[in-house]
């Protein structure tokens, strides 16, 4: 379990890892799509 922690840590450090946390970062910074997490968050919740 610790080397999948390790190499995801690694990928984020990677110029290709810091580029999707940015992406992922401004998606997250919109009102709509955090909405829509939302709303899949509490569809997947609801159904447990």
């Amino acid at each position: 379990m610790a080397s999948i922690i390790g190499r995801i840590s690694a990928f984020l450090k990677s110029p290709q890892g810091r580029r999707y946390g940015d992406q992922a970062k401004r998606m997250a910074s919109d009102p709509r799509n955090r909405q829509r997490a939302q709303d899949v968050l509490r569809r997947f919740r609801g159904k447990r």
